[in-house]
């Protein structure tokens, strides 16, 4: 028998040998060049810690970290707070609404659409002479003249996040939704027997059961979101314009290592947006589960 459990090894090495080479390999690698000063040609010289402490230092990086958070936390909080919403309306034991199975295909179908056909038809929807938001809107008489959408750093990055809520939307609303669906209704008929109202049966049966769902979506989507690159990407042709205010994390790595040939130094911004990403996920599971603790310890 032992004989015959060596053969095993063959049939997963294809699986081994692609892992090494097309993962394991280029993340040691990038570590190895985030010390190097390596331009994508010729020999790349060691230099230490030196694009780390660039790195701590660099404003156009720290400006890429804070617009990247931005964008994120608009779009996130537009996400969830809708998911939440549509999610309670339509398990309402009061509503009895129909149609879940129709809205819901709904709702996820911008999720199924590639990202350069969402930048292509927002960017012929925002555009500043004849996109069809303006002259909608000029129409209806809400504003006086059309608006440059994505010239304005404030109206660029809320543009930006509308999208991605319109994106994202969906996908979490079905998690929600399949989290309020896995609460047993006893709960909700206990509580309706009990005379309690929509606010109190939410604070106190669907939102504390729903805790591990919505940890996992904002685990995923702060993950995500801190990779932001596409859509700004597509929408400023890389360069993150107007005023910088669309260069995100990611966008700024990119155009490091493939605009300017600065490979070591892209490696390190590599390797501290990974650090970044760790650290808040740490902070975000850490801080929902010791609200948890502090609960079950009063009780």
């Amino acid at each position: 028998m032992k004989n015959v459990n060596k053969y095993g090894y063959f049939f997963i090495a294809p699986f081994w040998i692609i892992f090494l080479i097309f993962s394991i390999y280029p993340v040691a690698l990038t570590f190895y060049y985030s010390f190097t000063n390596y331009t994508g040609s010729g020999v790349a010289e060691v230099v230490g810690l030196a694009n780390y402490k660039r790195l701590f230092t660099d404003t156009y990086f720290v400006e890429a970290f804070f617009n990247t958070w931005k964008i994120w936390g608009v779009n996130f909080i537009l996400q969830i707070g809708l998911a939440l919403i549509l999610a309670l309306i339509f398990s309402d034991m009061r509503m009895k609404l129909r149609g879940l199975a129709f809205f819901r295909s709904i709702f996820y179908l911008p999720n199924l659409i590639t990202i350069s056909s969402v930048a292509l038809l927002f960017g012929i929807l925002l555009d500043w002479q004849h996109g069809s938001l303006n002259m909608i809107l000029l129409k209806i008489g809400l504003i006086s003249e059309p608006i440059n959408w994505l010239n304005e750093p404030a109206t660029a990055q809320l543009s930006v996040s509308l999208i991605l809520t319109w994106m994202w939307f969906g996908h979490s609303f079905i998690v929600v939704m399949a989290g309020v669906s896995g609460i047993s209704k006893d709960y909700y008929e206990a509580a309706l027997i009990d005379g309690a109202n929509r606010w109190q049966t939410f604070t106190t049966i669907t939102l504390p059961l729903l805790k591990p769902i919505l940890l996992y979506i904002m685990i995923t989507s702060l993950i995500g979101g801190l990779q932001l690159f596409d859509l700004p990407m597509l929408l400023t042709d890389g360069i993150g314009s107007p005023d910088g205010s669309l260069n995100t994390m990611v966008l700024y790595l990119y155009n490091q290592a493939f605009k300017y040939n600065n490979y070591g130094y892209a490696s390190a911004v590599a390797y501290g947006l990974f650090v970044i990403t760790l650290i808040f996920s740490a902070m975000v599971f850490k801080g929902m589960y010791r609200n948890e603790r502090k609960q079950t310890r009063q009780v």
